[in-house]
């Protein structure tokens, strides 16, 4: 017999809603007959028109709903229930986030909120299955397209678009500080728990759509270009580009070096010996710049700085050495006296140290 881990008790429902139409009512109707004791609607500044609707749900005991003044996009609307769940609901052990418009059935809201209960540490994602019949075709390509998006940030879903999700409450004050008031907020989410290292599960769930008003809230182009623009800021904010960023700066500061004392004293020494003086006075100066780059701008590391910057010597001076070897072995078996011509064998060589170097500081030096 499987345990029931009797999620109705345990989690709140999260609704945002923005001019809510008749199957709102049903949607709430249907969480409390499902048995759900907390649901936290998020009215996202709709017009009066709309405010029966919302009274007229506040008149079930279960339910809260918080008001925006003006309209402030989903991603708010969905933080301001998170930020409610953690100071107002202590003993809600979650949330699960639906729509209001009738699409998740209460049977997958349930099985999504018990398999969230059961692994506990995952985000539990209520995906649909596009490749049934009767799925409109721009749906199938939007999610197909924005699914190959993911797999580049090594993020393989089912269904990108999903807002029915099940998220423990240890994951929430996190969420709560993710970037996005509209759309793009679901979206950096989820390349967020990538970041951060948070595993989630896909929960089967049935495909329901309307065809009388689908077409009306849902562009495949804009969608899949928006979610591509989101990608784009949150690769040109990661720690992998700002690595680069610092890379590229201390190659700068390495090799100008280097072309200035291989300039200086190739005039008095041996071009082996001058081609390895020059390195290595090059490299002590511009890896102590590169340090303090990669900690506090590229991984923003909370590594303690001495513990760091040992670890970071650990890797730097092995690192140092085969270039120097690699270097100096070539400068003499290929008799090079030009500055200009060393330096570039000596860029070759660094690409290819280049990428082993950046997944140890990540892992390792940084990791913090």
């Amino acid at each position: 017999m499987s345990e029931n881990f009797n999620c109705q008790q345990r989690l709140a429902i999260v609704l945002p809603s923005l001019d809510p139409d008749a199957k709102f009512l049903g949607v709430v109707r249907g969480m409390v007959e499902a048995g759900f004791r907390q649901i936290v609607i998020v009215d996202d500044g709709s017009d009066e028109a709309h405010q029966e609707l919302f009274r007229q749900a506040e008149g079930y005991p279960q339910c809260t709903v918080l008001h925006h003044d003006v309209n402030k996009g989903k991603g708010r609307a969905l933080k301001t229930a998170f930020r409610y769940v953690l100071d107002k609901l202590p003993e809600a052990e979650g949330v699960i986030t639906i729509d209001g418009d009738g699409q998740h059935l209460a049977q997958d809201i349930i099985a999504c909120g018990e398999r969230m209960l059961r692994e506990q540490d995952r985000v539990i994602l209520g995906c649909r299955d596009f490749d049934q019949p009767g799925v409109p075709p721009r749906s199938v390509a939007g999610n197909k397209t924005t699914s190959r998006m993911f797999r580049l940030f090594g993020i393989r879903l089912s269904d990108t678009q999903t807002g029915l999700r099940a998220i423990p409450r240890a994951y929430l004050e996190l969420f709560c500080e993710i970037e996005g008031e509209r759309f793009e907020y679901e979206t950096n989410m989820l390349l967020q728990m990538k970041r951060q290292g948070i595993s989630f599960s896909e929960q089967p769930i049935a495909t329901v759509y309307d065809p009388e008003d689908y077409s009306s809230h849902y562009n495949a182009v804009k969608d899949s270009l928006r979610i591509a623009r989101v990608m784009l800021r949150f690769l040109l904010s990661g720690p992998g580009f700002r690595y680069l960023v610092s890379a590229v700066l201390s190659w700068v500061v390495d090799n100008g070096l280097y072309l200035l004392l291989f300039t200086v004293l190739g005039g008095s020494l041996a071009a082996a010996a001058a081609s390895t003086a020059a390195q290595v006075i090059a490299r002590v100066l511009s890896s102590l710049f590169n340090f303090h780059m990669n900690k506090f701008f590229a991984f923003r590391s909370r590594e303690p700085y001495w513990a760091a910057l040992g670890k970071y010597y650990c890797v730097c001076v092995p690192q140092t050495l085969i270039s120097v070897l690699a270097l100096t072995s070539l400068v003499a078996a290929l008799s090079i006296a030009s500055p200009i011509l060393a330096t570039g064998v000596k860029v070759l060589i660094e690409i290819v140290l280049f990428c082993l170097s950046y997944l140890i500081q990540k892992k390792w030096v940084f990791k913090k």
